[in-house]
């Protein structure tokens, strides 16, 4: 497989796991991970980049959801963006380390557009919590866990 497939389908399996779809890109990092053909550090530098810009397409969709809620394609639901804004409202900013979440996670995302959560502190904190799950899956396929 050349290196553009690989680096592309990781990149495009963490963006999606990012946004509001329903994907999954841990088990695509580990098995690159464990095939050890790729270097570990651009794998985890490469399913990063593409997670923290799901999380950022899924702000800037937050940003304009007051106009797309109620539209019958529109994926998040009244009560779902409710509890993920009574999250934020509770715990501020810093919820924003639980983006790495299953279930929470992308919606939280999306409540920090619609909340107009400064970009600067949504990216420092977003990329922490997805490049530290990345490192955690690294370490789980290592043995270091």
């Amino acid at each position: 497989m050349s290196d553009l497939s690989v680096y592309g389908g990781l990149f495009l399996s963490a963006f999606l796991a990012a946004t509001l779809l329903p994907a999954q890109s841990e088990l695509v990092l580990a098995s690159l991970l464990a095939s050890e053909s790729r270097s570990a550090a651009v794998l985890i530098l490469v399913a990063s980049f593409g997670n923290v810009l799901g999380a950022l397409f899924n702000y800037w969709i937050g940003r304009g959801a007051n106009a797309l809620q109620g539209k019958r394609w529109f994926p998040i639901g009244a009560e779902a963006l409710a509890r993920a804004e009574g999250w934020y409202h509770r715990y501020g900013r810093w919820s924003l380390l639980l983006s790495w979440a299953p279930v929470v996670g992308d919606p939280l995302t999306l409540a920090a557009g619609v909340l107009r959560e400064n970009i600067w502190v949504f990216l420092t904190l977003v990329t922490l919590a997805k490049t530290g799950r990345y490192l955690v899956v690294g370490a789980l396929v290592w043995g270091w866990l």
